[in-house]
């Protein structure tokens, strides 16, 4: 009969193994992808397909930043995510100090109401949106687009942020108000420097949901030289009898590459978010 320890072990062999899975499953699609993206237009049509490409035809790469308007679409992408961000926390740093301090009537229904438009997607409202907006005549460009992403991002930014909040003692905040300081000043000088890395970890996952954002500007814009990365790639698509898989794959390697850049640079503020709570009185 196996001891306590080897248990133990087997139990942490058998977790890190369904790890290792797990891992295997998300990520392939993307090195599928990354072959692809290196791939020459004879190696497409390989039977059977090889993941490793014979040579590394960096040419796609080369074709797609120079030849079309990836670039561009990079840069509107950064311009919508940026003010989508800048409002979303203008919005929520006292929408969740208000609904972490105070005791009111009705919290607790807010607070699942939150929960429950976090839960609506973007698919759903894309027709109406449309309808709305035509109506408004605010189709085709950048507030429109913003105005839905922010929307979309203040519920679950808004969560997220209100339970990082509940881990700071409410005392903090009565020594400031002893020590003469508003409501206001409690939040801005008190308690935002305790909560930047819950704040950098909203950061972070608005800029991912809103840089891969497809529905929204697809319904919303109809100039290509507006275009989000996420629907200018669709220009990179095959079209009649040219086959450009290749490059629409290098086009969407280019396109993760920001969203990655920022998860690697700022990951140590999720961890930090995710081990919050253990604070002395």
């Amino acid at each position: 009969m196996a001891s306590k320890k080897q248990q133990i072990l087997l139990t942490k062999i058998g977790i890190y193994l369904l790890f290792a899975l797990i891992v295997v499953f998300f990520l392939f699609p993307l090195l599928w992808v990354l072959s692809l993206s290196l791939k020459t237009m004879p190696e497409l049509f390989e039977v059977p397909p090889r993941l490793i490409p014979h040579g590394m035809a960096i040419e796609n790469y080369k074709q797609v930043l120079w030849m079309s308007d990836v670039i561009t679409y990079l840069k509107n992408s950064v311009f919508v995510v940026f003010w989508t961000i800048v409002i979303t926390l203008l919005l929520i740093i006292p929408g969740a100090y208000g609904l972490s301090r105070f005791r009111f009537r009705g919290a607790r229904t807010l607070q699942f109401g939150i929960l429950i438009f976090q839960m609506i997607s973007p698919l759903i409202i894309s027709i109406p949106l449309y309808r709305m907006f035509s109506k408004l005549k605010l189709l085709n460009n950048y507030p429109a687009l913003i105005i839905v992403y922010v929307a979309l991002a203040i519920p679950f930014a808004c969560w997220s942020l209100k339970g990082y909040l509940d881990t700071i003692p409410y005392s903090l905040d009565e020594a400031g108000i002893i020590d003469g300081c508003n409501r206001m000043q409690v939040l801005l000088l008190i308690l935002l420097p305790l909560i930047v890395p819950g704040i950098v970890s909203v950061v972070i996952l608005i800029f991912v949901r809103s840089w891969a954002q497809f529905i929204v500007p697809f319904i919303l814009l109809s100039d290509s030289r507006k275009f989000t990365i996420s629907v200018g790639l669709v220009n990179l698509q095959s079209t009649g009898e040219t086959v450009t898989t290749h490059l629409l794959a290098a086009g969407c390697m280019i396109g993760i590459l920001p969203t990655v850049v920022v998860f690697v640079v700022l990951q140590r503020f999720i961890v930090s978010a995710l081990t919050a709570g253990a604070v002395k009185e």
